[in-house]
């Protein structure tokens, strides 16, 4: 189906280019949005395993997710928040294998109050990565 003028123009005014930006430290680009509108929740995309800069993609998927945790925590104490503000997690796997072993480092971090979760098989994630997390925690 080919579309017409009139509909790729409008597929193309509606491209934000200012939310995108360069990850700080990291040799990779990705698009990551910096404005979710007013409101009482807090969006973190994009949580990778990084370690000095770099995704340590020799290290096993349980080992990257408490990296991304890890940095996860970070993001969320610069914003005054902790794990118990998060009230969902996407988990990004490059391998549905290694669900068990990720799942009990997830399940370490946040004890007995779990937020809402999917987990997400994907082919392949920036830095050769094989976990990448997306939270939305509570700012009330």
């Amino acid at each position: 189906m080919q579309q017409s003028k009139t509909d790729q123009h409008q597929l193309s005014s509606r491209a934000s280019t200012t939310g995108r930006k360069q990850r700080a430290g990291t040799s990779f680009t990705g698009g990551y949005g910096t404005k979710t509108g007013s409101s009482d929740l807090l969006f973190l995309e994009g949580q990778l395993p990084t370690e000095d800069g770099t995704v340590p993609s020799a290290q096993s998927a349980a080992e990257q997710m408490q990296h991304a945790l890890s940095n996860l925590e970070t993001a969320l104490e610069e914003q005054g928040r902790t794990l118990d503000d998060v009230l969902k997690v996407t988990v990004y796997l490059t391998d549905l294998e290694q669900y068990d072993a990720v799942n009990e480092v997830y399940r370490e971090a946040f004890g007995e109050q779990l937020p809402a979760r999917s987990v997400v098989g994907v082919s392949e994630l920036l830095g050769g990565a094989s976990v990448q997390i997306d939270a939305v925690a509570a700012i009330e």
